[in-house]
């Protein structure tokens, strides 16, 4: 155990857990995205005021690709089946599967298929809830 940090908050919010999230995530507005079965949800959006949000987005196979374009730096961790991305400016195009880990600059437009389903949970540098 190490002695308290002088410079450390007097008050300390408590951690979070949540159990269960990506098992009931809402599908992408069709509006935006049509043809694609993508979901998404944030688990944690600005918590406390954070520029930090997190959450899960899982995609379905379509014919349809899920084109979409960052607003702010965000980082995925692949949990289970495979994502093909491509960025629609650079033409690079990589396959991420279980436990990869894919950094989207701000201002990437990505184009995001998948053969069967994939499942990832993110990290996004947001200042504001979407």
């Amino acid at each position: 155990m190490t002695a308290p940090d002088s410079d450390a908050p007097s008050e300390v919010a408590p951690f979070q857990v949540t159990s269960g999230f990506w098992k009931s995530l809402p599908q992408m507005p069709v509006e935006e995205y049509p043809g694609t079965r993508g979901f998404i949800d944030d688990v944690y959006a600005n918590p406390g005021g954070s520029e930090m949000s997190s959450g899960y987005f899982e995609l379905e196979h379509t014919d349809a690709p899920l084109d979409y374009l960052y607003a702010y730096d965000e980082m995925k961790v692949v949990l289970e089946g495979e994502f093909r991305l491509e960025n629609l400016d650079t033409g690079q195009v990589e396959i991420a599967g279980p436990k990869d880990a894919i950094f989207f600059p701000k201002g990437s437009r990505i184009r995001f298929t998948t053969p069967s389903r994939a499942l990832a949970f993110f990290v996004g540098h947001r200042s504001f809830a979407p």
